[in-house]
């Protein structure tokens, strides 16, 4: 009766069943401060965990002296690693033309096709209002990360410096986890 039992069990071992295991994201914190306050503060900037397993990011940045005609960020990715130290791509970006021409920076669309359907950022310059990511889900980001351009398993952090003017103005930074 024992013997029989461990071949049932061992069965399903032996047949050469191949399980297939799914990453997936899975925010940590999200952090924006605002470096030069008399041209923008955050109103609000905040990870919102509606449950176990949905969890999204919004945050809103009021700009003081508009219009914005010219913008630069400045995306960097960063692994956890003994603390955080880069990983795959550091690059920066006119934020003004590359709206107008995407295909220029194939490394800043891939950033941008994470955000873009949750945000109002997705026209060129001159920006007259304020700017606002709204229940960015991990959704967007697992598809980026597992799909697009498969990522490790890991702790992440997405650093983007905006500027503007010449002048850097806010840092924002999202960490995340893939398992």
């Amino acid at each position: 009766m024992i013997s029989s039992l461990i071949l049932i069990l061992m069965r399903p071992v032996g047949t050469g069943q191949v399980l297939k295991v799914n990453s997936l994201v899975e925010f940590k914190n999200v952090i924006c401060d605002s470096v030069d306050k008399d041209f923008c503060r955050f109103e609000y900037c905040y990870l919102k965990s509606v449950n176990r397993t949905y969890k999204y990011v919004s945050g809103k940045v009021n700009l003081f002296q508009l219009p914005i005609t010219n913008a630069t960020v400045n995306i960097g990715f960063y692994k956890r690693m003994n603390g955080y130290k880069p990983f795959l791509y550091n690059d920066t970006v006119d934020g003004c033309k590359f709206i107008k021409n995407q295909k220029g920076s194939p490394i800043t669309k891939y950033y941008f096709d994470i955000f873009k359907n949750f945000s109002n950022i997705n026209h060129s310059c001159p920006y007259n209002h304020d700017l606002i990511i709204e229940k960015l889900t991990t959704t967007a980001v697992n598809h980026q990360v597992t799909k697009v351009l498969p990522f490790p398993e890991g702790d992440y952090m997405l650093q983007m410096n905006w500027s503007a003017n010449g002048v850097l103005r806010a840092i924002t930074k999202f960490f995340f986890s893939l398992t």
